[in-house]
């Protein structure tokens, strides 16, 4: 690393009882380039003390508040400070932790969705251009080396030109009213005041909108959305169904369900172009499977010299030893704290370094899951879902 350091970071929430809080952690922690060293990990001080002591930080450096944790890091001298925050907290709190951390100097990787609003997911944008930061924004399934693997075939032609795009994220989870027993995964997420307008589209239909735009390169121009709440007392949908028209003229479906009882995290992803295609699924994540209409099918396989170098680079052991979810997170963290580390020490980041989630692509995401509940309470067939973000 150009440092000659590891990158060192604090973390906003990731408390008792947390999920996603401990998956950054075991990510961010897998290449032995990444230390958390501070965290704000709850709004209650007891509890970001309790998750301190577990982790084994030094007391002085757990906050009793992201604001104090900024605040007190940033006074520290430049070789003690953290360089990046880490924010794992429910929807609401992540504009203004981001916002407080940008100010202060501090590169920032972020859960999605980036914020609830699309005015704050643009004033991140601004900062994040004024103040020059690192901002990553962990869509984790762009880390997956097979996904970078369809992404270059599309890229290189293989596809010829992409006609079709169907996208789906099946979870029964929420098929019963979880959230009414008290269940802390279901209650932030079904809750307005924390998930924002969406939970579906929101929680998952997200990453079905990152993952097309990541390996086609191809913006929405127009969609339809179909959403429905069928779970009695539910105050957010819990299925979502979108049809899309992406520029150039491709067609899609983007489908997403909290409520299809016996699914786990079945996101798919399936491409067809003029000359192939293409399909690649989450809970089988190290083949790709490529299809043509006058030849037998290929499959591609996670860690082999054929492969583009960019899937190689992303990947850590030999084939044949499943990689999954973890290393794909890791992938973003990795990719995010060399570029961090390239521009503290001055230098250009290394080929794939910037090969991650910005805060573009999540002011891109917010105006998809505004647009998608726009389109579901709306008569209009269509509704219009072209979005630049502001640079």
């Amino acid at each position: 690393m150009p440092l000659g350091r590891k990158i060192r970071y604090g973390m906003v929430g990731g408390g008792p009882g947390a999920f996603i809080g401990g998956v950054h952690r075991k990510a961010a922690a897998l290449d032995g380039e990444i230390d958390l060293v501070a965290g704000a990990f709850s709004s209650d001080p007891e509890k970001s003390r309790e998750q301190g002591a577990e982790l084994f930080l030094d007391p002085g450096r757990v906050y009793d508040s992201y604001a104090e944790m900024a605040e007190k890091e940033a006074a520290l001298p430049e070789g003690e400070r953290i360089d990046f925050v880490s924010i794992v907290t429910p929807n609401h709190v992540h504009f203004g932790p981001a916002k407080t951390f940008i100010e202060a100097g501090f590169h920032v990787v972020c859960d999605k969705p980036m914020t609830t609003t699309l005015e704050d997911s643009e004033e991140l944008c601004r900062l994040v251009a004024k103040h020059d930061t690192v901002f990553a924004l962990t869509h984790n399934y762009t880390g997956y080396p097979m996904v970078k693997q369809a992404r270059e075939l599309v890229r290189d032609g293989e596809l010829g030109t992409v006609r079709k795009i169907v996208v789906e994220y099946p979870q029964g989870w929420l098929a019963t009213l979880l959230e009414a027993d008290g269940a802390k995964q279901a209650v932030w997420r079904t809750d307005p005041k924390q998930a924002g307008v969406s939970s579906c589209i929101g929680d998952i239909g997200s990453h079905a909108e990152n993952l097309a735009h990541y390996i086609t390169d191809l913006q929405m121009e127009e969609i339809c959305a179909d959403m429905t709440t069928f779970v009695d007392g539910r105050l957010l949908e819990d299925d979502g169904n979108i049809l899309v028209h992406y520029e150039g003229g491709a067609r899609g479906v983007l489908y997403a369900s909290q409520v299809s009882v016996g699914e786990e995290n079945s996101l798919r992803i399936r491409v067809y172009g003029t000359k192939a295609s293409l399909e690649w699924q989450q809970e089988n994540p190290n083949y790709l499977y490529v299809r043509y209409p006058d030849g037998p099918e290929r499959i591609w396989k996670r860690g082999n010299d054929y492969l583009a170098e960019i899937a190689q680079n992303s990947s850590r052991i030999p084939s044949g030893h499943p990689e999954a979810f973890l290393e794909a997170f890791a992938n973003i963290y990795v990719n995010a704290t060399r570029t961090m580390a390239a521009k503290l020490s001055g230098e250009a980041p290394g080929k794939f370094d910037t090969d991650f989630p910005t805060v573009q692509d999540g002011a891109r995401g917010v105006h998809f899951i505004h647009t998608a509940v726009q389109s579901g309470a709306s008569d209009a067939k269509w509704v219009d879902c072209t979005y630049t973000p502001p640079s």
